[in-house]
């Protein structure tokens, strides 16, 4: 049996991996270690912890003894690292908790497992390492930079981040290359373009604006709107890090990208008339609106739902024009393709999202609220 120390997994990428894993695997094991901050939700997996399969331990990868005490207790084969502060305005906000928990709490993930994982030298004084394991840091494209309006970052791609948040992104890249390097230590890295999807966290843009939608406020777009992301579902994601894990070379780094480039006013726009159509056609999704409008019909009305919603702000410090990915290297060496096109993951999302309202109001307390209030009032 193969297991499993997952970290960050109550979080949105991470949950949908474990939930990937334990539907795809019925003889693995996973050890969940979240810390619980404002992103994670026990509530989003605890239908998947039944202390068997997935054991739900809550701590910092900051924590040394705890890591070390996991490490002493379960026998594992693969560290996958989803745990970080991830959002670009809050790093604005705080760069110094960034520090901590991207780079001080990936190195120490490192060097527990290092400890762990080695079985002796050889002759020449490198370590031996344990059979059948491998460290996976699952990254940005973020690290990258800023594009123009032509070209794609590829694994070759100078570094060049542009906002704390990629800053301690890409240091703890470079941590885990060093540990390949220097100690052979069997790594890998994924590098992903911006995910969507369920469990979504509503500060990112797609949740924020179907939430806000919901509740009949403005939907806030920075600058002019005309800033360009790659899109990956993010189940799609979660079976290009099985692939790597499972076949992907050790100190090897993958570019996993959507093929679905949009500038998010585009996002903003399309997920308006998205929203407005399913109403339109599923009177029944119209219960969940907040913000209620009886037509002349008597019905509740969706005429509302429109881009006269768009308000836009102040542009974010550092902002990025585009970001692009190409996965060539991942399709080619192992097999990997994005199966979800936009068009089609958007409406899932967004279904989603409508029948799974309680989650949303679950994970959107007072320090969610107050944190938006910051980030988009008068603006």
């Amino acid at each position: 049996m193969e297991t499993y120390l997952v970290t960050g997994a109550a979080g949105f990428i991470g949950s949908n991996f474990i939930k990937y894993m334990l539907a795809k695997y019925q003889d693995i094991k996973i050890v969940v270690l979240d810390l619980l901050t404002y992103a994670g939700n026990l509530g989003t997996i605890a239908e998947d912890i039944d202390g068997k399969r997935c054991v739900f331990v809550k701590g910092d990868i900051g924590d040394r003894v705890l890591v070390d005490r996991l490490f002493d207790e379960y026998p594992f084969n693969y560290v996958v690292n989803f745990a970080a502060e991830s959002h670009v305005d809050r790093s604005i906000e705080n760069p110094q908790l960034f520090l901590v928990t991207n780079i001080l709490g990936t190195q120490n993930l490192l060097d527990a497992a290092r400890k762990a994982w080695i079985t002796g030298k050889d002759d020449s004084g490198y370590p031996i390492w344990r059979e059948g394991i491998r460290f996976h840091q699952v990254s940005t494209d973020e690290v990258y930079g800023s594009l123009g309006s032509e070209g794609y970052f590829t694994e070759t791609t100078p570094l060049d981040p542009r906002s704390p948040y990629s800053a301690s992104k890409t240091s703890a890249d470079l941590f885990v290359k060093a540990y390949a390097d220097t100690y052979k230590m069997p790594v890998s890295i994924t590098r992903c373009s911006n995910n969507y999807g369920p469990y979504h966290f509503p500060e990112k843009l797609i949740p924020l604006i179907i939430k806000n939608i919901i509740e009949g406020k403005s939907l806030p777009v920075y600058g002019n709107g005309k800033n360009v992301r790659d899109w990956l579902y993010v189940e799609d994601h979660c079976k290009a890090i099985d692939l790597v894990l499972h076949k992907g070379c050790a100190g090897e780094i993958y570019n996993v990208g959507g093929h679905n480039e949009k500038q998010n006013i585009e996002i903003v726009k399309l997920t308006i008339q998205t929203i407005r159509r399913l109403m339109t056609e599923h009177p029944e999704y119209r219960k969940v609106l907040k913000k209620q409008v009886i037509g002349t019909d008597g019905q509740i009305s969706v005429d509302w739902i429109n881009d006269s919603l768009i308000t836009f702000v102040k542009d974010r410090l550092g902002h990025d024009q585009r970001y692009a990915i190409d996965p060539t290297k991942i399709t080619r060496e192992l097999g990997w393709t994005p199966e979800t096109t936009f068009e089609v993951g958007i409406v899932k999302t967004i279904r989603w999202y409508l029948e799974h309202q309680q989650w949303v109001e679950d994970i959107t307390g007072g320090e969610y609220m107050k944190y938006y209030e910051k980030m988009y009032d008068n603006r």
